[in-house]
């Protein structure tokens, strides 16, 4: 027969895993908590009269490298380019 798993941790093992797995649940809450405040943001935001879709784009591209941003730019120009849409 084969021993339970948790026969074969350790005490220090098993709190390590225990911090971990807790950690990241911290975060993970963290990152639902911010995301509900980008939300509200987003929602105050709309409120003042801007279009969110814009901001949302602009924060896209603004993680972007002003490098790697204009040469996508200049492949969606060639693309469009050439299926007439330019």
């Amino acid at each position: 027969m084969t021993e339970p798993m948790n026969d074969n941790l350790t005490e220090a093992a098993r709190d390590k895993l225990r911090l971990t797995v807790e950690r990241i649940e911290r975060l993970e809450e963290e990152k639902k908590e911010i995301a509900e405040q980008i939300k509200e943001v987003y929602g105050e935001a709309k409120a003042l009269g801007y279009d969110t879709k814009a901001l949302r784009a602009v924060v896209r591209l603004r993680k972007q490298d002003r490098d790697e941003r204009a040469e996508q730019e200049a492949i969606l120009e060639v693309y469009l380019d050439a299926l007439g849409e330019l």
